[in-house]
């Protein structure tokens, strides 16, 4: 009984130390902070120019020949979406949701600028995958792919957080609910969330 206590009780403990980390509300901010910041700008700049957006859009041939309307959605909505989930990030409300909206968008977005990626290195004259380089359409101009990629993953893994936490701390959600945000409560969803009554 005493040897395997020993394992047990150091689980708790490392399961312990990321619930408090998480709790304190500091991983999840900074993650909403990053992520806000660098999707608003992203989106923001296809939507200055959305017709540069579509002629990158097209240059991926994901979509088949004469298929210019489902190009032009994507070209419209796509931008929106990224400045909508960026501010919700911000402020603090429908958090999961907007975390999992960028985990969608970044998984799908990385395969895709890879795929790419792979097949100009395959057919072009470079002397290393690392210098293949090309307007992905993120907004941030001519990049390398042995940035690019990584950058994107980096981001990938930062979504996760806000779409896992169970912090509640430094949410909108929890003002406009007239609730105290404190530490240990659900993630930021809803702000129409009631106070739970107390047991007499």
């Amino acid at each position: 009984m005493a040897m395997n206590s020993k394992p047990i009780q150091s689980d708790n403990a490392r399961v312990g130390w990321i619930r408090l980390l998480d709790r304190s509300g500091y991983p999840l901010l900074i993650a909403r902070f990053v992520l806000g910041v660098l999707f608003i700008q992203m989106g923001w700049s296809k939507i200055d120019d959305p017709v540069a957006f579509l002629k990158l859009l097209r240059e991926y041939e994901m979509f088949p020949t004469g298929a210019f309307v489902f190009e032009n959605i994507i070209a419209l909505t796509l931008p929106w979406i990224e400045v909508v989930c960026g501010v919700l990030l911000i402020v603090g409300l429908f958090v999961r949701g907007a975390g999992l909206t960028l985990l969608l968008m970044l998984t799908a977005f990385t395969i895709v600028i890879t795929i790419r990626a792979i097949g100009m290195y395959k057919t072009g004259d470079f002397k290393s995958f690392c210098d293949v380089a090309f307007d992905c359409g993120c907004g941030g101009g001519l990049i390398g792919m042995c940035r690019k990629i990584p950058e994107n993953f980096g981001l990938w893994l930062l979504s996760w957080i806000p779409f896992l936490s169970a912090s509640r701390r430094f949410c909108l959600a929890g003002v406009l609910g007239n609730r105290p945000i404190s530490v240990g409560e659900d993630a930021c969803e809803s702000p129409n969330v009631t106070a739970k009554s107390k047991p007499t």
